[in-house]
Protein backbone atom coordinates (compact mmCIF):
# COMPACT_ATOMS: atom_id res chain seq x y z
CA UNK A 1 0.00 0.00 0.00
CA UNK A 2 1.42 3.16 -1.09
CA UNK A 3 2.42 6.02 1.61
CA UNK A 4 0.85 9.16 1.53
CA UNK A 5 2.96 12.40 1.02
CA UNK A 6 2.07 15.93 1.81
CA UNK A 7 2.21 16.71 -2.11
CA UNK A 8 -0.94 14.94 -2.14
CA UNK A 9 -2.83 17.23 -0.07
CA UNK A 10 -1.82 20.00 -1.87
CA UNK A 11 -4.54 22.64 -2.38
CA UNK A 12 -6.53 21.67 -5.88
CA UNK A 13 -6.43 24.85 -8.71
CA UNK A 14 -9.11 27.63 -8.70
CA UNK A 15 -11.72 27.12 -11.60
CA UNK A 16 -10.44 30.78 -12.84
CA UNK A 17 -6.61 29.14 -13.34
CA UNK A 18 -7.90 25.85 -15.18
CA UNK A 19 -9.65 28.54 -17.68
CA UNK A 20 -6.83 30.94 -17.80
CA UNK A 21 -5.81 31.63 -21.17
CA UNK A 22 -3.29 29.63 -22.25
CA UNK A 23 -2.78 31.83 -25.43
CA UNK A 24 -3.13 35.68 -25.53
CA UNK A 25 -6.19 35.97 -28.22
CA UNK A 26 -4.53 37.22 -31.70
CA UNK A 27 -7.10 39.48 -34.12
CA UNK A 28 -7.24 38.46 -37.50
CA UNK A 29 -4.83 41.21 -38.93
CA UNK A 30 -2.34 40.38 -36.30
CA UNK A 31 -2.34 36.44 -36.84
CA UNK A 32 -2.20 37.22 -40.13
CA UNK A 33 1.06 39.30 -40.18
CA UNK A 34 2.29 36.35 -38.02
CA UNK A 35 1.79 33.97 -40.74
CA UNK A 36 3.44 36.47 -42.98
CA UNK A 37 6.32 36.44 -41.21
CA UNK A 38 6.93 32.44 -41.22
CA UNK A 39 6.81 32.94 -45.25
CA UNK A 40 10.31 33.55 -46.00
CA UNK A 41 9.98 34.22 -49.92
CA UNK A 42 7.03 36.80 -48.96
CA UNK A 43 8.95 38.43 -46.33
CA UNK A 44 11.74 38.60 -48.72
CA UNK A 45 9.48 40.27 -51.31
CA UNK A 46 8.43 42.76 -48.80
CA UNK A 47 11.51 43.95 -48.49
CA UNK A 48 12.39 44.13 -52.39
CA UNK A 49 9.35 46.26 -52.86
CA UNK A 50 10.55 48.62 -49.85
CA UNK A 51 13.46 49.34 -51.51
CA UNK A 52 11.72 50.11 -54.71
CA UNK A 53 9.74 52.48 -53.09
CA UNK A 54 12.81 53.86 -51.70
CA UNK A 55 14.77 53.34 -54.95
CA UNK A 56 11.67 55.26 -56.56
CA UNK A 57 11.49 58.44 -54.05
CA UNK A 58 15.14 59.00 -52.45
CA UNK A 59 16.81 57.96 -55.74
CA UNK A 60 16.92 61.62 -57.39
CA UNK A 61 18.70 63.10 -53.91
CA UNK A 62 21.36 60.39 -53.88
CA UNK A 63 22.43 59.75 -57.90
CA UNK A 64 21.44 63.57 -58.88
CA UNK A 65 22.21 63.01 -62.49
CA UNK A 66 20.32 64.52 -64.64
CA UNK A 67 18.31 62.04 -66.81
CA UNK A 68 18.02 64.30 -69.33
CA UNK A 69 21.71 65.34 -69.75
CA UNK A 70 23.12 64.39 -73.16
CA UNK A 71 26.88 63.94 -73.74
CA UNK A 72 27.04 62.38 -77.10
CA UNK A 73 30.58 61.51 -76.47
CA UNK A 74 29.42 58.97 -74.24
CA UNK A 75 26.49 57.55 -75.92
CA UNK A 76 26.21 53.84 -75.37
CA UNK A 77 28.80 53.63 -73.14
CA UNK A 78 28.90 50.46 -71.01
CA UNK A 79 28.98 50.36 -67.10
CA UNK A 80 31.71 52.74 -65.49
CA UNK A 81 32.90 53.85 -62.27
CA UNK A 82 34.63 57.09 -63.13
CA UNK A 83 36.77 57.94 -65.89
CA UNK A 84 39.50 60.50 -66.83
CA UNK A 85 39.33 62.41 -70.37
CA UNK A 86 41.71 64.80 -71.97
CA UNK A 87 40.05 67.87 -73.26
CA UNK A 88 40.74 68.74 -77.18
CA UNK A 89 39.74 71.42 -79.16
CA UNK A 90 36.47 71.49 -80.82
CA UNK A 91 37.59 71.77 -84.33
CA UNK A 92 39.97 69.40 -84.86
CA UNK A 93 41.45 70.15 -87.99
CA UNK A 94 43.68 67.64 -90.33
CA UNK A 95 44.97 67.35 -93.61
CA UNK A 96 46.56 64.26 -94.94
CA UNK A 97 50.34 64.14 -95.97
CA UNK A 98 52.21 63.45 -99.16
CA UNK A 99 55.20 61.41 -100.15
CA UNK A 100 57.67 63.23 -102.10
CA UNK A 101 58.11 61.93 -105.67
CA UNK A 102 62.06 61.07 -105.65
CA UNK A 103 61.11 58.56 -102.49
CA UNK A 104 61.03 54.97 -103.21
CA UNK A 105 61.28 52.14 -100.92
CA UNK A 106 59.56 48.72 -101.40
CA UNK A 107 58.96 48.33 -97.33
CA UNK A 108 58.81 51.42 -95.90
CA UNK A 109 54.65 50.73 -95.00
CA UNK A 110 56.73 48.42 -92.43
CA UNK A 111 57.26 52.12 -90.37
CA UNK A 112 53.75 52.44 -89.76
CA UNK A 113 53.71 55.09 -86.77
CA UNK A 114 50.90 57.21 -84.87
CA UNK A 115 51.14 60.77 -84.85
CA UNK A 116 49.93 62.50 -82.46
CA UNK A 117 48.27 61.54 -79.16
CA UNK A 118 45.71 58.81 -80.20
CA UNK A 119 42.46 59.79 -78.13
CA UNK A 120 38.97 58.34 -78.85
CA UNK A 121 38.41 61.62 -80.88
CA UNK A 122 40.83 60.26 -83.83
CA UNK A 123 43.87 58.09 -84.21
CA UNK A 124 46.15 59.91 -86.76
CA UNK A 125 48.29 57.34 -88.55
CA UNK A 126 51.31 57.54 -91.06
CA UNK A 127 53.48 55.06 -93.42
CA UNK A 128 56.59 55.48 -95.82
CA UNK A 129 56.20 54.75 -99.10
CA UNK A 130 56.30 51.75 -101.26
CA UNK A 131 57.31 51.93 -104.79
CA UNK A 132 54.75 51.31 -107.27
CA UNK A 133 51.58 50.89 -105.08
CA UNK A 134 48.70 52.67 -106.30
CA UNK A 135 46.81 52.93 -102.73
CA UNK A 136 46.80 51.50 -99.52
CA UNK A 137 44.02 49.53 -97.51
CA UNK A 138 43.90 50.19 -93.92
CA UNK A 139 42.52 47.66 -91.81
CA UNK A 140 41.62 48.14 -87.67
CA UNK A 141 40.73 45.36 -85.22
CA UNK A 142 40.44 45.09 -81.30
CA UNK A 143 41.74 41.57 -81.50
CA UNK A 144 45.00 39.73 -81.41
CA UNK A 145 45.86 39.30 -85.81
CA UNK A 146 48.24 36.73 -86.85
CA UNK A 147 49.81 37.23 -89.93
CA UNK A 148 47.47 38.56 -92.40
CA UNK A 149 44.83 36.54 -90.41
CA UNK A 150 42.07 38.34 -88.39
CA UNK A 151 42.53 42.01 -89.74
CA UNK A 152 39.76 43.10 -88.78
CA UNK A 153 37.42 46.17 -89.80
CA UNK A 154 38.28 47.74 -93.82
CA UNK A 155 38.73 51.11 -92.79
CA UNK A 156 39.70 52.95 -95.88
CA UNK A 157 41.33 52.54 -99.38
CA UNK A 158 43.59 55.05 -99.63
CA UNK A 159 44.01 55.94 -103.41
CA UNK A 160 45.13 59.48 -103.62
CA UNK A 161 48.55 59.75 -105.37
CA UNK A 162 51.30 59.61 -102.83
CA UNK A 163 49.13 60.00 -99.55
CA UNK A 164 50.92 58.56 -96.87
CA UNK A 165 49.07 59.24 -93.75
CA UNK A 166 44.86 58.34 -92.86
CA UNK A 167 42.88 59.67 -89.90
CA UNK A 168 40.69 56.94 -87.70
CA UNK A 169 37.34 58.85 -86.66
CA UNK A 170 35.08 55.82 -86.89
CA UNK A 171 33.68 55.30 -82.97
CA UNK A 172 37.19 54.45 -81.55
CA UNK A 173 36.36 54.04 -78.21
CA UNK A 174 38.86 53.45 -75.26
CA UNK A 175 40.16 49.75 -75.70
CA UNK A 176 43.48 48.51 -77.52
CA UNK A 177 43.17 48.49 -81.63
CA UNK A 178 45.78 47.46 -83.54
CA UNK A 179 46.12 48.66 -87.47
CA UNK A 180 47.14 47.03 -90.68
CA UNK A 181 48.09 48.79 -93.40
CA UNK A 182 48.33 47.03 -96.89
CA UNK A 183 50.16 48.68 -100.21
CA UNK A 184 47.97 47.95 -103.63
CA UNK A 185 49.13 46.67 -106.43
CA UNK A 186 46.78 46.55 -109.68
CA UNK A 187 43.79 46.42 -107.53
CA UNK A 188 45.00 43.13 -105.27
CA UNK A 189 46.60 43.64 -101.67
CA UNK A 190 50.36 42.60 -101.10
CA UNK A 191 51.43 40.69 -98.46
CA UNK A 192 54.11 43.31 -97.40
CA UNK A 193 51.89 45.41 -94.52
CA UNK A 194 52.79 47.44 -91.43
CA UNK A 195 51.04 46.86 -88.41
CA UNK A 196 50.85 49.69 -84.82
CA UNK A 197 48.81 48.65 -81.74
CA UNK A 198 47.75 52.18 -80.62
CA UNK A 199 46.13 52.09 -76.69
CA UNK A 200 44.08 55.84 -77.44
CA UNK A 201 43.15 57.79 -74.45
CA UNK A 202 39.80 59.16 -73.74
CA UNK A 203 39.19 62.69 -75.35
CA UNK A 204 36.24 65.25 -74.46
CA UNK A 205 35.77 68.25 -76.97
CA UNK A 206 36.12 71.29 -74.78
CA UNK A 207 32.47 72.75 -75.14
CA UNK A 208 31.23 69.47 -73.64
CA UNK A 209 34.20 69.69 -70.80
CA UNK A 210 33.24 72.98 -70.06
CA UNK A 211 29.92 71.99 -69.33
CA UNK A 212 31.15 69.57 -66.58
CA UNK A 213 33.46 71.58 -65.60
CA UNK A 214 33.82 75.15 -65.20
CA UNK A 215 36.82 76.70 -66.66
CA UNK A 216 38.11 73.61 -68.38
CA UNK A 217 40.75 74.06 -71.48
CA UNK A 218 42.37 72.13 -74.21
CA UNK A 219 44.92 69.77 -72.49
CA UNK A 220 43.50 69.52 -68.78
CA UNK A 221 42.23 66.22 -67.70
CA UNK A 222 39.00 65.81 -66.40
CA UNK A 223 37.08 63.09 -64.31
CA UNK A 224 33.95 62.31 -66.19
CA UNK A 225 30.79 61.62 -64.19
CA UNK A 226 30.22 57.76 -62.68
CA UNK A 227 27.59 55.64 -64.90
CA UNK A 228 27.12 52.48 -63.14
CA UNK A 229 24.33 51.08 -65.40
CA UNK A 230 26.01 52.88 -68.62
CA UNK A 231 24.15 55.13 -70.93
CA UNK A 232 21.94 55.00 -73.84
CA UNK A 233 22.46 55.83 -77.66
CA UNK A 234 22.39 59.92 -76.90
CA UNK A 235 24.79 59.54 -73.63
CA UNK A 236 22.34 60.27 -71.05
CA UNK A 237 23.38 58.42 -67.56
CA UNK A 238 21.08 55.13 -67.91
CA UNK A 239 20.88 54.67 -63.90
CA UNK A 240 18.99 58.21 -63.18
CA UNK A 241 16.85 57.53 -66.35
CA UNK A 242 15.78 54.15 -64.80
CA UNK A 243 14.87 56.35 -61.45
CA UNK A 244 13.09 58.85 -63.21
CA UNK A 245 11.41 55.87 -65.48
CA UNK A 246 10.51 54.25 -61.63
CA UNK A 247 8.60 57.16 -60.92
CA UNK A 248 6.29 56.86 -63.96
CA UNK A 249 6.27 53.04 -64.08
CA UNK A 250 5.27 52.47 -60.29
CA UNK A 251 2.93 55.70 -60.55
CA UNK A 252 1.01 54.15 -62.71
CA UNK A 253 1.02 50.78 -61.45
CA UNK A 254 -0.03 51.88 -57.88
CA UNK A 255 -2.54 54.65 -58.75
CA UNK A 256 -4.41 52.48 -62.16
CA UNK A 257 -5.21 49.24 -59.75
CA UNK A 258 -6.19 51.02 -56.67
CA UNK A 259 -8.83 53.30 -58.73
CA UNK A 260 -10.06 50.30 -60.77
CA UNK A 261 -10.20 48.01 -57.39
CA UNK A 262 -12.19 51.04 -55.58
CA UNK A 263 -14.46 50.84 -58.81
CA UNK A 264 -15.06 47.23 -59.04
CA UNK A 265 -15.80 47.06 -55.18
CA UNK A 266 -18.35 49.28 -54.67
CA UNK A 267 -20.20 48.10 -58.10
CA UNK A 268 -19.47 44.57 -56.95
CA UNK A 269 -20.61 45.16 -53.38
CA UNK A 270 -23.91 47.19 -54.54
CA UNK A 271 -24.55 44.19 -57.08
CA UNK A 272 -23.54 41.11 -54.47
CA UNK A 273 -25.96 43.08 -51.84
CA UNK A 274 -28.96 43.86 -53.64
CA UNK A 275 -29.52 40.70 -55.86
CA UNK A 276 -32.23 40.54 -58.04
CA UNK A 277 -33.01 42.23 -60.97
CA UNK A 278 -30.10 45.16 -60.17
CA UNK A 279 -27.52 42.25 -59.98
CA UNK A 280 -28.49 40.65 -63.08
CA UNK A 281 -28.27 44.46 -64.60
CA UNK A 282 -24.69 44.83 -63.10
CA UNK A 283 -23.75 41.22 -64.47
CA UNK A 284 -24.78 41.93 -67.60
CA UNK A 285 -22.97 45.53 -67.78
CA UNK A 286 -19.85 43.15 -66.05
CA UNK A 287 -20.25 40.80 -69.24
CA UNK A 288 -19.80 43.38 -71.96
CA UNK A 289 -16.93 45.72 -70.75
CA UNK A 290 -15.23 42.20 -70.38
CA UNK A 291 -16.02 41.93 -73.86
CA UNK A 292 -14.09 45.18 -74.88
CA UNK A 293 -11.06 44.83 -76.89
CA UNK A 294 -8.36 46.76 -74.39
CA UNK A 295 -5.70 47.90 -77.45
CA UNK A 296 -8.34 49.36 -79.72
CA UNK A 297 -9.83 51.17 -76.98
CA UNK A 298 -6.64 52.35 -76.16
CA UNK A 299 -6.48 53.69 -79.67
CA UNK A 300 -9.91 55.41 -78.42
CA UNK A 301 -8.85 56.91 -75.41
CA UNK A 302 -5.81 58.31 -77.01
CA UNK A 303 -7.84 59.88 -79.63
CA UNK A 304 -10.42 61.31 -77.11
CA UNK A 305 -7.85 62.87 -75.39
CA UNK A 306 -5.89 64.60 -78.04
CA UNK A 307 -2.86 62.19 -77.97
CA UNK A 308 -0.94 62.82 -81.53
CA UNK A 309 1.75 60.52 -83.18
CA UNK A 310 5.01 60.05 -81.13
CA UNK A 311 3.14 62.14 -77.65
CA UNK A 312 2.82 60.35 -74.11
CA UNK A 313 -0.49 59.16 -73.31
CA UNK A 314 -0.41 58.73 -69.49
CA UNK A 315 -3.55 59.97 -68.70
CA UNK A 316 -5.37 58.20 -71.65
CA UNK A 317 -3.65 55.01 -70.45
CA UNK A 318 -4.61 55.30 -67.06
CA UNK A 319 -8.36 56.25 -67.83
CA UNK A 320 -8.13 53.17 -70.09
CA UNK A 321 -6.97 51.04 -67.66
CA UNK A 322 -9.64 51.97 -65.04
CA UNK A 323 -12.63 51.72 -67.26
CA UNK A 324 -11.32 48.57 -68.81
CA UNK A 325 -9.99 46.29 -65.59
CA UNK A 326 -12.66 46.86 -62.55
CA UNK A 327 -14.89 43.91 -64.05
CA UNK A 328 -12.61 41.16 -62.49
CA UNK A 329 -12.41 42.98 -58.75
CA UNK A 330 -16.23 43.73 -58.75
CA UNK A 331 -16.65 39.83 -59.60
CA UNK A 332 -14.50 38.63 -57.09
CA UNK A 333 -16.09 40.92 -53.83
CA UNK A 334 -19.65 40.57 -55.33
CA UNK A 335 -19.50 36.76 -54.88
CA UNK A 336 -17.94 37.63 -50.83
CA UNK A 337 -20.21 39.80 -50.18
CA UNK A 338 -23.32 37.82 -51.52
CA UNK A 339 -21.94 35.18 -48.85
CA UNK A 340 -21.41 37.90 -45.75
CA UNK A 341 -25.21 39.11 -46.61
CA UNK A 342 -26.94 36.70 -44.59
CA UNK A 343 -24.55 36.59 -41.91
CA UNK A 344 -25.94 37.01 -38.64
CA UNK A 345 -24.34 40.54 -37.64
CA UNK A 346 -25.50 41.84 -41.01
CA UNK A 347 -29.03 40.60 -40.50
CA UNK A 348 -29.14 42.67 -36.57
CA UNK A 349 -27.52 46.13 -38.47
CA UNK A 350 -30.15 45.59 -40.85
CA UNK A 351 -33.22 45.10 -37.68
CA UNK A 352 -32.01 48.19 -36.06
CA UNK A 353 -32.14 50.24 -39.33
CA UNK A 354 -29.03 50.47 -40.96
CA UNK A 355 -29.23 51.73 -44.51
CA UNK A 356 -27.21 50.13 -47.83
CA UNK A 357 -24.53 51.84 -47.89
CA UNK A 358 -23.76 51.75 -44.11
CA UNK A 359 -23.61 47.69 -44.29
CA UNK A 360 -21.46 47.75 -47.49
CA UNK A 361 -18.89 50.44 -45.91
CA UNK A 362 -19.29 49.24 -42.36
CA UNK A 363 -19.74 45.33 -42.71
CA UNK A 364 -19.40 43.95 -45.45
CA UNK A 365 -16.30 45.41 -47.84
CA UNK A 366 -14.01 45.81 -44.31
CA UNK A 367 -14.74 41.76 -44.32
CA UNK A 368 -13.66 41.05 -47.80
CA UNK A 369 -10.38 43.56 -47.07
CA UNK A 370 -8.52 40.38 -47.19
CA UNK A 371 -9.29 38.72 -50.65
CA UNK A 372 -9.26 42.38 -51.77
CA UNK A 373 -5.40 42.91 -50.28
CA UNK A 374 -4.68 40.04 -51.85
CA UNK A 375 -5.81 40.52 -55.82
CA UNK A 376 -4.47 44.33 -55.22
CA UNK A 377 -0.74 42.45 -55.28
CA UNK A 378 -1.54 40.80 -57.77
CA UNK A 379 -3.47 43.77 -60.02
CA UNK A 380 0.02 45.84 -59.42
CA UNK A 381 2.43 43.87 -61.36
CA UNK A 382 0.09 43.28 -63.89
CA UNK A 383 -0.43 46.87 -64.66
CA UNK A 384 3.31 47.87 -64.30
CA UNK A 385 3.45 44.97 -67.29
CA UNK A 386 0.95 46.42 -69.21
CA UNK A 387 1.65 49.77 -68.73
CA UNK A 388 5.76 48.48 -69.93
CA UNK A 389 4.40 46.51 -73.13
CA UNK A 390 2.00 49.60 -74.15
CA UNK A 391 5.17 51.74 -74.17
CA UNK A 392 6.99 49.18 -75.65
CA UNK A 393 4.55 49.44 -78.82
CA UNK A 394 4.41 52.95 -78.58
CA UNK A 395 1.13 53.78 -76.78
CA UNK A 396 1.68 54.41 -73.42
CA UNK A 397 5.07 56.55 -72.40
CA UNK A 398 7.61 57.75 -75.07
CA UNK A 399 10.57 59.08 -75.37
CA UNK A 400 12.33 61.51 -73.98
CA UNK A 401 9.97 60.99 -70.61
CA UNK A 402 11.91 57.63 -69.41
CA UNK A 403 9.56 54.67 -68.40
CA UNK A 404 10.81 51.51 -67.97
CA UNK A 405 8.30 50.19 -70.90
CA UNK A 406 10.15 53.19 -72.70
CA UNK A 407 13.21 52.33 -72.18
CA UNK A 408 13.20 48.76 -73.34
CA UNK A 409 11.96 50.26 -76.72
CA UNK A 410 15.20 52.48 -77.39
CA UNK A 411 17.70 49.38 -76.16
CA UNK A 412 16.01 46.91 -78.06
CA UNK A 413 16.81 48.42 -80.85
CA UNK A 414 20.28 48.29 -80.14
CA UNK A 415 20.67 45.15 -78.30
CA UNK A 416 23.49 43.49 -80.50
CA UNK A 417 25.62 45.81 -80.23
CA UNK A 418 24.70 47.69 -76.70
CA UNK A 419 22.68 45.33 -74.60
CA UNK A 420 22.91 46.91 -71.45
CA UNK A 421 20.75 49.56 -72.61
CA UNK A 422 17.90 46.75 -72.78
CA UNK A 423 19.00 44.05 -70.16
CA UNK A 424 18.95 46.76 -66.69
CA UNK A 425 15.66 48.30 -67.22
CA UNK A 426 14.18 44.90 -68.07
CA UNK A 427 15.93 43.75 -64.78
CA UNK A 428 14.00 46.03 -62.76
CA UNK A 429 10.88 44.72 -64.39
CA UNK A 430 11.30 41.35 -63.96
CA UNK A 431 12.37 41.71 -60.67
CA UNK A 432 9.35 44.15 -59.33
CA UNK A 433 6.78 41.77 -60.75
CA UNK A 434 8.31 38.73 -59.66
CA UNK A 435 8.41 40.73 -56.20
CA UNK A 436 4.73 41.32 -56.04
CA UNK A 437 3.57 38.26 -57.31
CA UNK A 438 5.38 36.30 -55.06
CA UNK A 439 4.13 38.74 -51.77
CA UNK A 440 1.27 37.97 -53.55
CA UNK A 441 1.28 34.42 -52.53
CA UNK A 442 2.45 35.16 -49.24
CA UNK A 443 -0.45 37.60 -48.41
CA UNK A 444 -3.05 34.82 -49.72
CA UNK A 445 -1.44 31.86 -47.51
CA UNK A 446 -1.80 34.27 -44.73
CA UNK A 447 -5.08 35.66 -44.78
CA UNK A 448 -6.40 32.96 -45.84
CA UNK A 449 -8.85 31.89 -42.49
CA UNK A 450 -9.21 27.95 -43.60
CA UNK A 451 -5.22 27.81 -43.47
CA UNK A 452 -5.30 29.44 -39.45
CA UNK A 453 -5.47 26.36 -37.90
CA UNK A 454 -2.66 24.10 -39.80
CA UNK A 455 -0.11 26.19 -38.96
Amino acid sequence: MNELKPSDFERAPSRQALHRISRPSLSYWQDAWLRLRRNRQAIFSLGIVMALVFFTLAGPWLWRQDPSTQLLEEASLGPTLGRKAVVVEELDSWSPEFADARATAWDRVQDLRVIGEPTTEGITLQWGPVEGAEGYAIYRTDRKPRGLNRLGLPLAEVKKPGQLSFRDRMNVEPRSYTYTVLPIFKGLEAEVYGRVKVAPRIALKLAAAQRLKAGARVGDTIVLPAHPFGTDSLGRDLLSRIIAGARISLSIGLLAPLLYMLLGVLIGGFAGYSGGRIDLAIVRGIDLVVALPFLLFMILFRIAFGVGPGESGVHAMVVAMVALSWPSSARLVRGQVMQLREAEYVQAARLLGARTGYLLLRHLIPNTMGVILVYLTFAIPSTIFTEAFLSFIGMGVVPPTPSWGSLCNDGIQSFLSHPHEFIFPAIFISVTVLAFNLLGDGLRDALDPKQRGSS
